[in-house]
């Protein structure tokens, strides 16, 4: 009987692992019985897993193809989507296409479009903007964290643009994994409060956990001075992220990492960071792209840096392949039986 039970325990750990199949008849239980012997399993045998999400999906075709060719070569099992963005459309028919890609919503405050009613929205929406004929969201993160904090932003203007993102996602076909927010912005209490009563009220039960643990910023020794102090100084939010997420009973992971190696982020610093990553489940942010025109002629600050980070992932699965010990993987659509916080 021994023997049994420990040849059906090492099974599952194979399964969590990756390495057998979910239609292996010792697998396939109902999915309650699943998430019971996952649980269990996480505590009896910890694993490593990795959710590689890819931000900024929809904002161009190199990063379009991108996301693509590096889920294809299984390096990228998860990325998420902007709303407004020019290449939503073509995002969503490679969604449809990549049938095991995660597509999350990445709900953008900052430097964007809004989708819901701008009149309904006036608060997030910059003064100059509204006298024009787009409505524009604040330029910088500066501004937007600057007026939060005045309380010239309503929170439930938050909820409102954030459920018009989410909604547009799922009407267009994609099953939602997961919510982020561009530059992070859900970091901050009175954002994060509009963001999970949205993801809510749209079903979506899995957000990011934008905090970067300090073993990873400790292993990224290529990171600006600058990044690595920002990455310091916000982990004192990470208290009161916490508390919200338990309250509303969402899943997320451990933390981030790869924030502070944000642009810098090549083989050599995405190896150290895997050699070090523990027992748990992690997600690794990155920004890869084929550089084109139109990322060219985009206003985010990430630009060389995107190819960079492409040619990084590429070689991950070999990097994963040379590890001693093994990392797993997933997606956010398999965070709520992988870890429960």
């Amino acid at each position: 009987m021994r023997l049994a039970v420990r040849a059906f325990l090492s099974l599952w750990k194979a399964r969590l692992r990756g390495q057998v199949s979910r239609s292996h008849p010792v697998i396939a239980k109902p999915p309650h019985i699943c998430r019971m012997i996952s649980a269990t399993l996480d505590r009896l045998m910890p694993v490593r897993r990795l959710i590689v999400n890819a931000d900024d999906f929809g904002l161009t075709d190199g990063i379009n193809r991108a996301v693509r060719d590096l889920h294809q070569l299984g390096a990228l099992p998860s990325t998420t989507l902007m709303a407004a963005a020019r290449r939503f459309d073509e995002a969503v028919e490679i969604s449809r296409q990549q049938k095991t890609l995660g597509v999350g919503c990445h709900i953008v405050l900052v430097d964007g479009t809004p989708v819901a009613n701008p009149s309904a929205i006036p608060t997030l929406l910059d003064a100059f903007s509204q006298r024009g004929d787009e409505p524009r969201f604040r330029a910088t993160l500066g501004e937007f964290v600057r007026d939060l904090y005045l309380g010239r932003i309503n929170s439930a203007h938050i909820e409102q643009e954030a459920i018009a993102q989410i909604q547009r996602l799922q009407q267009a076909g994609v099953a939602v994994t997961h919510v982020d927010t561009h530059k992070h912005t859900h970091m901050f209490p009175p954002v994060l409060h509009g963001v999970l009563r949205a993801a809510q009220a749209c079903n979506v039960r899995a957000i990011r956990n934008p905090f970067e643990p300090a073993w990873s910023v400790a292993a990224t020794p290529g990171a600006g001075l600058v990044r690595t102090w920002q990455v310091r100084l916000l982990g004192a939010l990470r208290h009161s992220f916490w508390k919200s997420i338990r309250q509303r009973e969402f899943a997320t992971t451990e933390g981030c990492v790869g924030v502070a190696a944000t642009g810098t982020l090549n083989k050599v610093a995405l190896r150290a960071l895997l050699d070090r990553l523990p027992d748990g489940t992690f997600e690794l942010v990155c920004h890869p792209a084929y550089m084109d025109d139109e990322l060219m002629a985009t206003r985010t600050r990430l630009q060389q840096s995107r190819q960079l980070e492409l040619a990084t992932l590429q070689a991950l699965p070999s990097i994963l392949d040379d590890l001693d010990s093994s990392v797993q993987l997933i997606d956010f659509g398999r965070l709520s039986a992988a870890s429960q916080h």
